[in-house]
């Protein structure tokens, strides 16, 4: 396992995670691929990409942005342009951006900036990621926290939220509702295996465990 950049060769085929801190990267990350991320000991700690290497294959988990409790916003800013940098960096080898939202508090969350006259990371990041190209599944975790009478309402106002017209479910091929901790992730990866099938690359689902 590496935690820098690595050789952006072109036989080199990488997914990344981006998100917030503790919205459940590294949770998803170790049931699909069966291989445990390093995580740092509190949010903010880990300021450079962790990823798990295949030969050809890059499974990449980016730091956490966005607020974080103990750590000061300077430094949130720092990995903020870090993740930027390395996503610019490594264009031609990413395939596929998964951006890991809790849905139990994004809309909450994002209000809340809005109220402050400012985008949310995640929306920004969203945004960045459709104006370089590299396609994104958002992935809605932590349902298992979302009223089930209320769910569909809940993730219209995400999806929303990301420029996308609800209702939700008409985004099945890009919008992806899991629960990590009840290892309910089967909409998304059934999103990566056909993003992966449509790059021509099957023969890198067999790295794909769940």
């Amino acid at each position: 396992m590496k935690n820098d950049n690595h050789d952006s060769s072109e036989k080199l085929n990488e997914i990344i995670f981006a998100g917030r801190s503790n919205v459940g990267k590294s949770s998803i990350i170790r049931i699909i691929t069966g291989k445990k991320v390093k995580v740092g000991k509190r949010p903010g700690v880990t300021l450079k990409p962790t990823s798990i290497q295949y030969p050809d294959f890059l499974i990449t988990d980016m730091p956490g942005f966005g607020f974080m409790s103990g750590v000061k916003e300077r430094k949130q800013d720092i990995v903020k342009d870090k993740i930027i940098k390395y996503i610019e960096t490594n264009t031609s080898r990413i395939k596929l951006a998964v951006l890991v939202v809790d849905g139990s508090s994004f809309n909450e969350i994002v209000e809340r900036w809005n109220s402050r006259g400012q985008i949310p990371i995640d929306i920004e990041m969203f945004d960045f990621l459709n104006e370089i190209s590299i396609p994104v599944i958002i992935a809605i975790n932590k349902a298992d926290k979302i009223d089930p009478d209320r769910m569909d309402d809940v993730i219209d106002d995400i999806v929303e939220k990301f420029g996308l017209l609800p209702p939700w479910r008409q985004w099945i091929d890009q919008v992806a509702v899991i629960s990590a901790k009840k290892n309910a992730i089967e909409p998304l990866t059934k999103l990566i295996r056909n993003r992966l099938q449509a790059c021509g690359r099957n023969d890198l689902i067999k790295h794909l465990r769940y």
